[in-house]
């Protein structure tokens, strides 16, 4: 039987990703030698590898596919396909930025502060290649952890990740530039030519892409007369066109559509309002467009 060797990353990603895997269909569980998980899938093989890695084993044919972020595949410089981003990160579903921060006090206010200056990160490619972009001289020194407490007694300014800034916030540091923007990535082997491979990765993109689009939303269902048709769909938002299905009676309609969760407390009174009748909110797995 053919098999997909797929890299799960282990680390910060492992959690938000067993999670989206679960809300695709795959049930992946971890034993006591949790590097290598077992799932609910006879044609896929996982292994837990750090993010960090990731690109190396898939470009030398290691695994055939692996999920990381685009900013460690631009640091270690694989050679490898990413064939589609998968917007979802430790915290929430966004992506991340890589940014230059410095004390709140510093001097620095742009990449040219930077001149002679130390400049700790994990990202030291990724660092250089921004001094290179400003024309700036600069040492980057890579740092094993907790970069935030090293400036300004061990660095000058910092190269790091952040998804909301609290962090740097917390630790009394401020942005001074985006260095680069990052999600995550499904990645594979440039030889992987194996037809049955790509097909295989690409229909798990397919419902990956499918759970991480449901996960904001939900699905609204309710009845209206049909003379406050033109109200309710005035309230409603929707992913493109509400579904209008006839009911047993002729002057009431079903509407079917799909919100944002976030606006559903909004919207909700302003249905009933318009005069909208046995409403039903309802969890949502997948959204394939």
């Amino acid at each position: 039987m053919s098999r997909l060797k797929l890299g799960i990353p282990k680390g910060s990603l492992q959690e938000a990703t067993l999670e989206l895997f679960a809300r695709a269909g795959w049930k992946i569980t971890l034993g006591a030698r949790n590097y290598v998980p077992t799932i609910d899938d006879p044609e896929i093989e996982c292994l837990m590898v750090r993010a960090q890695e990731m690109a190396r084993y898939v470009e030398t044919g290691a695994l055939d596919a692996g999920i990381t972020g685009h900013d460690w595949v631009v640091e270690t410089g694989a050679s490898v396909e990413e064939l589609s981003e998968l917007v979802y990160a430790k915290q929430r579903l966004a992506r991340v930025r890589w940014v230059l921060a410095v004390p709140e006090d510093s001097a620095i206010h742009d990449a040219g502060g930077l001149e002679g200056k130390v400049i700790a990160t994990e990202v030291v490619r990724i660092t250089q290649d921004y001094l290179a972009r400003h024309g700036v001289k600069a040492r980057v020194e890579f740092s094993w952890g907790a970069t935030e407490v090293k400036v300004p007694q061990l660095a000058d300014a910092i190269v790091e990740v952040t998804e909301t800034g609290s962090s740097l916030r917390a630790n009394r540091l401020r942005i001074v530039d985006t260095v680069l923007e990052s999600a995550t990535v499904f990645i594979m082997n440039r030889a992987a030519a194996d037809a049955w491979k790509r097909e295989k990765a690409e229909n798990l993109i397919l419902m990956l892409q499918g759970a991480i689009a449901a996960a904001s939303k939900v699905g609204l269902l309710l009845n209206v007369h049909r003379d406050d048709l033109a109200a309710v769909l005035g309230v409603l938002p929707a992913l493109k066109k509400p579904t209008i299905s006839a009911l047993s009676d002729p002057e009431w309609v079903a509407i079917n559509t799909i919100v944002e969760e976030a606006v559903v407390r909004q919207i909700l009174p302003k249905l009933k309002a318009a005069k909208a009748q046995g409403i039903v909110e309802y969890p949502l797995n997948k959204i394939v467009l």
